[in-house]
Order: structure tokens, then sequence, then C-alpha cells
């Protein structure tokens, strides 16, 4: 575990590199271009009120035209979880946590000692 000093010393020597790479890149040509064509590009789509979207479906139709792929409807399916009891060589399959055996393990030993012996199928 490290201390709170040595947490301390890596953290600062962390930023001292992330400033430096900041530096080397605020200093790129390429950056400068990109960042300027960014700041042109906003402040024309603001000038004719035209969102990402927009601008999206100008350059490629096909893909604007396309519907956007729909989420299943309702709640995603519980995943099974199995226990194994080291205690009792006991296993529970389970996809929630109202099983009255579970619960009984869980009251006996705990939650998080409980959930430490379950593999998620």
């Amino acid at each position: 575990m490290p201390t709170k000093i040595n947490r301390f010393h890596s953290t600062k020597k962390a930023i001292q590199e992330l400033q430096q790479q900041l530096e080397a890149l605020s200093n790129d040509p390429e950056l400068k271009k990109e960042m300027e064509f960014e700041t042109k590009l906003r402040t024309l789509m603001s000038d004719y009120n035209k969102s990402l979207r927009d601008i999206n479906a100008i350059l490629d139709p096909q893909q604007a035209a396309a519907p956007a792929p729909r989420a299943a409807a309702g709640r995603r399916e519980r995943r099974t979880k199995r226990y194994t009891n080291p205690h009792t060589g006991a296993v529970i399959e389970t996809k929630g946590g109202n099983h009255k055996e579970l619960k009984e393990w869980k009251q006996k030993w705990g939650n998080d000692t409980v959930e430490s012996w379950s593999v998620t199928l």
C-alpha cells in the first residue's frame, strides 16, 4: 500500500509529464490548424443554425437516410450467477437475489463474503 507521500510524488510527476505533453501539443502546427478549422466550422454552423446531424446529412445522405438501430425494449435479461459455498460445497444458480437459501447464506456469512463466492455465467 503506497504511503500518501509516495502517492503525492507520483501524482506530481504525472502532472509534470502531462504538462510537458500539453506544451508539446500546443506548439504543434497541425493541432493549431485543426483547432482553427473547428472554430471556423462551429462559427459557420452557428451562422446557418445547423447541427452536426445536419452536416452529416449533407455530407453523407445515405447514412442519414438509414434508420438508427433501436435498443431492445424493456430491461435487459439478468445474468445467471453460480454461488458455491466453500463451507458446505452446496451450489446455487440464480438470476436474482430472492433465493431462500442464498438469503440464509448472506445472513449467516454476510453479503460481501457470499458475493465473493459467485461466478457470473
